[in-house]
């Protein structure tokens, strides 16, 4: 279990996280909302130590790992698929895979784990020898999921995984997250469709200008009034 505890965050003289306390527990899916600014990305880049944290502390199965270099945490289960996708679009689909298993030495464990990328996502074996930067934007996304589960992490945290996505492509991107999760993946998602991230999570946070303001189940805070105006367009 992933669990943060008053952790705070500052760029400058920004205080961009204020006391975060967030749990995510084995096997669920958690979600986060909020504005953009709000400090959503800064969680996640702090969990996997691309920012260092002023305060507080970030445990992982009990375990603190705050400060701990990235390499470091991405080796003990946590990765994180980054808003933008940030493929290497002038490598192939296989290359950008064997990347992503850059911390397994066993070849065979390799092809291992590219198999149930590709079983997971089919149309990246069609495309495995073509040029990520040819790819559409929904494949793309497929792609930097892929790569992020080449490692078989055990949290898997996302930012932003539909942006700028059309709403089919973006459903079948949110299915397969549900796919991912029943496969005994936890995950913690940022997603700036409220909606959809609201319906598949277990349960969820709402981030306002570096502060947790509200926390309860997907399905009490997507019947909330105050939630459906703010976040929810109605």
């Amino acid at each position: 279990m992933l669990k943060l505890e008053a952790l705070s965050v500052y760029y400058g003289g920004i205080h961009a996280l204020q006391g975060i306390d967030l749990e995510v527990a084995d096997g669920k899916i958690v979600t986060l909302i909020g504005a953009n600014g709000a400090g959503k990305s800064t969680m996640l880049n702090t969990i996997v130590g691309l920012v260092k944290s002023s305060s507080g502390r970030i445990l992982w199965d009990g375990e603190d790992i705050t400060g701990r270099d990235t390499k470091d945490i991405v080796s003990m289960g946590l990765v994180l698929i980054p808003e933008g996708r940030r493929i290497f679009p002038n490598l192939t689909v296989d290359e950008n895979l064997k990347l992503g298993a850059y911390a397994i030495k066993d070849g065979g464990e390799i092809k291992k784990s590219r198999e149930r990328c590709f079983d997971l996502f089919p149309r990246l074996r069609e495309r495995m020898r073509q040029h990520a930067g040819t790819l559409s934007g929904g494949e793309q996304q497929m792609l930097a999921a892929a790569r992020g589960l080449m490692t078989s992490p055990k949290l898997l945290m996302l930012d932003e995984p539909s942006l700028g996505l059309a709403p089919l492509v973006s459903k079948m991107i949110f299915d397969i997250i549900g796919e991912i999760n029943r496969n005994g993946t936890t995950i913690l998602l940022i997603e700036q469709n409220a909606h959809a991230a609201l319906e598949i999570a277990d349960y969820a946070y709402v981030l306002e200008t570096g502060v947790i303001t509200m926390q309860d189940t997907g399905s009490a805070l997507l019947k909330d009034d105050g939630i459906r105006r703010a976040y929810l367009g109605e």
